[in-house]
């Protein structure tokens, strides 16, 4: 069975750290790229941070760049975002997905349009919160 499956949400504290994991099964999830999306109730879905497939390429929304860290462990078809210096407005349901990667649009403000198609795999998501 072809799914996603994240880990590592909770409650922490401002300026604190999560370590996010996405496990993957059915799959190869190095053979894909990978994003990270959150989503607020009433706010649209926020495409967080992405990495491609053939070099690793990382990109990120640019309220997390220097915070967030995206990162592949293949050995554990795995894909992990190492989440510092977290603030309240962090606070979402964070979920991954994968994709083929294609139709990139290198020159988009959007990171995940930098990636490709990302989205033709889906977790169920795990709620992250971030307040004192």
């Amino acid at each position: 069975q072809v799914q996603l499956v994240e880990s590592g949400g909770g409650l922490v504290q401002p300026g604190g750290s999560l370590r996010l994991s996405c496990a993957a099964s059915g799959f190869t999830l190095g053979r894909f790229v990978v994003a990270w999306f959150r989503q607020v109730p009433g706010k649209e879905r926020e495409g967080v941070s992405c990495i491609t497939y053939n070099d690793n390429s990382a990109y990120y929304l640019d309220s997390v760049k220097g915070r967030f860290t995206i990162a592949r462990d293949n050995a554990k078809n795995m894909v992990h975002l190492q989440m510092n210096s977290l603030k309240p407005e962090d606070t979402a349901v964070y979920y991954c997905a994968a994709g083929d990667g294609s139709y990139p649009t290198p020159e988009s403000r959007d990171p995940i349009a930098r990636c490709g198609r990302s989205n033709e795999i889906r977790g169920q998501g795990t709620q992250v919160t971030v307040s004192s």
